[in-house]
């Protein structure tokens, strides 16, 4: 469905012209021919644009704001994270570096096959490739990939990764990660080394969908003598073809120099093109729109595509749009709305925000329907399997909200004036920025106050948002945000947004506070379920539920206007990340 989907992109581009240029001030271009409607290249959504193995360059990549979690591969979460993480760290096994949907497929990395399941699918084994190093010329074994996992049990110390191994394996009931458990603490009920190329994974129950878990970053090796626990993320040590030279900084970044330790002979999958990577964090998101423009930066690692600001020039400019690309991704831009904060407690004030609240202003707030996405009305977007086409609360139909309904909702949940709460957003995201306004105003209609607080990107999910005593203690309502599939189905795009149980005390979780008990189970059911088709239906009951329940405000299925820088070469999407492969980037020289 997504390729289909993106395919249908341009299609979609005449139909939204009008609309768009009326929500961005464009006008009609000379540049177009006299015509409104933007031409976009669209090539890199599903091929190679400027093919080259030519080697050498540096590779500029900046990013509006702090860094949002953190460079450590067990303490990561951001979707970009993960695709530029892989040029200095690698797992057991990867997405394919391939353009569209063939990059959803699985392959090997740092193993020579796909993990091989038995006892019924809750014991996986991986064979690994001997004579590996990291950076500093230590080889690397199976073990230094078992104290990796392990370290992500440790949920007060690393918040901000997924939760899935720490949930799925059979861990020792005392175990309690490295850092608090006795050193050399037997860990064979979840993680077996029996040699130094050999790693064994036993789970509580069977989950066909392993391999997904073997792919994520929290399988990258960590040697333990090096491991410096929340501050590893100063200078995580590389395994791929970079490595960091000296620190790097959440605040202002760093540079990715060759590792010399890396051997090419080993890893068909990258190709390592740039001599160096410049990593530039706390940029203001319109300059550097400004500066991908001149050429000044290649890339833009947020892969949320172009700032409202940016956007006519993009469209309007032949040079411009024909650098340009419109993705339909599995993600979805929303707002949470918090059941722990009063009165958002009461399920009618929750339904009270979601009739209020103008679907149209969400999306105008992303560009609109062209370069922000279709109105949304589930939590699965359609590139999920599971997804389907209901409105439980009648956005599509009523684009500009629904006062009366809204005020009825009020006056069943016992607060027929209204109420005050405040809305988060992370400071450096003018579009997460503009959703605030955009509810302020919607809700202030009904007698709803919002009041709106910027939040740094870098705590956003770990010490704010995400973190459950402060939402209470700040009485923060609404927190915005957006999810992608960790993998592009119904477990890995719903498993760690709406179970009750991934939600951190210590802060971290991206669930910030849906907690409904017949959903866990249903999770449940979803990990261990083997048929796909059976896996869809239960992933459509759970999204029904958390509607149901209204504990998101599911605002727009995300597209993106992306730009790729001038200079440029080996560009595609990989549908694994939603935006650019950032292992396959090359310069011209």
């Amino acid at each position: 469905m997504r390729s289909t989907r993106k395919r249908a992109a341009v299609a979609l581009i005449a139909v939204a012209a009008l609309g768009l240029a009326a929500a961005c001030g464009t006008s009609k271009s000379s540049d177009n021919g006299g015509s409104s409607e933007p031409k976009l290249d669209n090539k890199a959504l599903d091929s190679v644009v400027n093919a080259s193995d030519q080697k050498g360059g540096t590779l500029k990549m900046g990013l509006g704001g702090a860094w949002g979690d953190s460079f450590d591969p067990g303490d990561t979460y951001y979707g970009y994270s993960w695709d530029l993480g892989r040029n200095y760290w690698r797992t057991l096994v990867m997405n394919k570096t391939a353009p569209g949907k063939q990059g959803l497929e699985l392959v090997p990395d740092i193993a020579t096959d796909l993990g091989k399941s038995s006892d019924g699918g809750k014991t996986w084994t991986y064979t690994i490739q001997s004579g590996l190093k990291f950076e500093d010329g230590t080889p690397f074994t199976s073990k230094d990939i078992a104290y990796a996992v392990s370290r992500t049990v440790d949920r007060a110390v690393l918040k901000q990764g997924p939760s899935y191994f720490a949930d799925l394996l059979n861990w020792p009931a005392s175990y309690k990660g490295p850092y608090k458990s006795p050193k050399n603490a037997d860990i064979s009920s979840a993680i077996e080394t029996p040699d130094d190329t050999t790693i064994v994974f036993h789970l509580k129950q069977p989950f066909a969908e392993f391999d997904n878990l073997a792919s994520l970053p929290a399988t990258a090796p960590v040697p333990a003598a090096k491991d410096t626990g929340a501050k590893y993320t100063t200078h995580p040590v590389s395994t791929g073809p970079y490595m960091w030279k000296g620190n790097v900084d959440v605040a202002t970044g760093g540079t990715l120099v060759r590792n010399p330790n890396w051997d090419a002979s080993t890893d068909p999958n990258r190709k390592a093109l740039p001599d160096q990577i410049d990593v530039k964090l706390g940029l203001q998101a319109d300059d550097l729109d400004n500066q991908i423009i001149s050429g000044d930066q290649d890339v833009d690692i947020a892969g949320t595509g172009v700032q409202p600001a940016a956007l006519p020039k993009v469209l309007q400019s032949k040079e411009l749009s024909a650098r340009s690309d419109n993705p339909v991704i599995a993600r979805e831009w929303y707002t949470q709305i918090i059941g722990t904060v009063k009165p958002l407690d009461n399920v009618d004030c929750r339904k009270a925000v979601i009739y209020a609240m103008s679907p149209t202003s969400y999306q105008n707030a992303y560009g609109g329907k062209f370069a922000g996405g279709e109105i949304a009305t589930t939590v699965l977007p359609p590139a999920i399997p599971g997804y389907k086409d209901t409105d439980e609360y009648g956005l599509k139909a009523n684009p500009n909200g629904q006062e009366s309904k809204a005020k009825d909702a009020l006056k069943k949940c016992g607060q027929p004036n209204g109420f005050s709460t405040t809305i988060g957003y992370r400071s450096s995201r003018d579009k997460e920025k503009k959703v605030a306004e955009a509810f302020q105003q919607s809700l202030g209609k009904v007698g709803i106050k919002i009041n709106i607080k910027p939040m740094p990107d870098d705590t956003y999910t770990s010490e704010l948002c995400g973190k459950p005593s402060y939402l209470v203690d700040n009485k923060v309502g609404l927190c915005v945000y957006g999810w992608g599939a960790d993998w592009n189905t119904g477990y890995g795009y719903l498993a760690q947004i709406v179970d009750s149980r991934t939600i951190n005390p210590e802060g971290g979780s991206p669930n910030f506070a849906i907690r409904v008990p017949e959903v866990d189970k249903l999770v449940d059911q979803l990990a261990v379920e083997p048929d796909a088709a059976k896996r869809a239906e239960i992933s459509t009951q759970i999204d029904q539920l958390v509607m149901q329940n209204a504990y998101i405000y599911p605002g727009i299925y995300a597209k993106a206007v992306l730009l790729r820088g001038k200079d440029l070469t080996n560009v595609f999407l990989n549908d694994a990340f939603g935006y650019y492969d950032y292992t396959a980037l090359g310069k011209k020289q």
